[in-house]
């Protein structure tokens, strides 16, 4: 039984990458951490390797592009925790057919964009109930420069040049979702920001990025503990604030 003085976090995606690091980081602050990984395996292996230095973390399982495994999620969360603390966003997919508005597939700029933003959505929707049991409920969209329209209309940018419609689209969502989100929850103990990382060595990237996940779940584990003065509505990366 988690006591009431344990805040309780689902981090999505959480298998690999930013995401197990978001896990990990908050685990080690003491916060009681539920994984949400669509395949079993790599849930086992997550929990086991957080586990095995004395973290306190579990899975459930979550796919974002099966919203009955959503809502069974927060059926899970509930009927065990009657509550949530704090949701992060991670999980999200690229897709080899996506590229520029002029080549991409737009079945692949579909398929991102029902993964990280219609999944997204679903998963938040779902979990607001829970978060508005929360004395301080913290929900953080990890998102990137690249969902900036400024940014991609920026030609001074170091990221001007990496254009994929749907990845960057979809990214845009989400960030809308945070803007929207956080005037419709103005007033309630409920805060939601969207967090770039940066530029960070994993899967999603080729491994291509100059930042560890280590280094890049710092970010997002910092927005997810905001106190009771958290800021709500805004869009960061390391060291200042992302243009939308």
């Amino acid at each position: 039984m988690i006591g009431s003085n344990k805040r309780i976090a689902l981090v999505t995606g959480a298998n690999k990458g930013i995401g197990l690091e978001i896990a990990r980081g908050l685990a080690q602050a003491g916060v009681f951490v539920i994984i949400g990984v669509r395949d079993a395996g790599r849930a086992t292996a997550a929990v086991a390797e957080l586990s095995a230095t004395g973290l306190a973390v579990q899975s459930v399982a979550l796919d974002l592009t099966d919203h009955d495994t959503i809502q069974a999620a927060a059926e899970v969360i509930e009927a065990e925790y009657g509550r949530l603390d704090i949701l992060v966003n991670n999980a999200g997919i690229v897709d080899a057919q996506d590229g520029p508005p002029t080549t991409a597939a737009p079945e692949a700029a579909r398929r991102i964009m029902e993964t990280n933003f219609i999944g997204t959505l679903a998963v938040t929707q779902a979990m607001l109930p829970l978060l508005r049991q929360s004395a301080a409920g913290r929900i953080v969209n990890v998102s990137t420069a690249l969902g900036s329209l400024a940014v991609n209309g920026d030609p001074s940018s170091p990221y001007y040049d990496a254009r994929f419609i749907g990845y960057n689209a979809s990214k845009a969502a989400m960030n809308m979702l945070t803007v929207q989100l956080a005037e419709e929850l103005r007033g309630t103990p409920i805060a939601i920001n969207s967090v770039c990382p940066g530029y960070v060595k994993t899967d999603l990237t080729g491994h291509t990025g100059y930042m560890t996940p280590e280094e890049g779940a710092r970010l997002p584990i910092e927005y997810a503990l905001l106190e009771q003065t958290a800021v709500s509505g805004r869009f960061v990366e390391p060291g200042a604030s992302t243009p939308w």
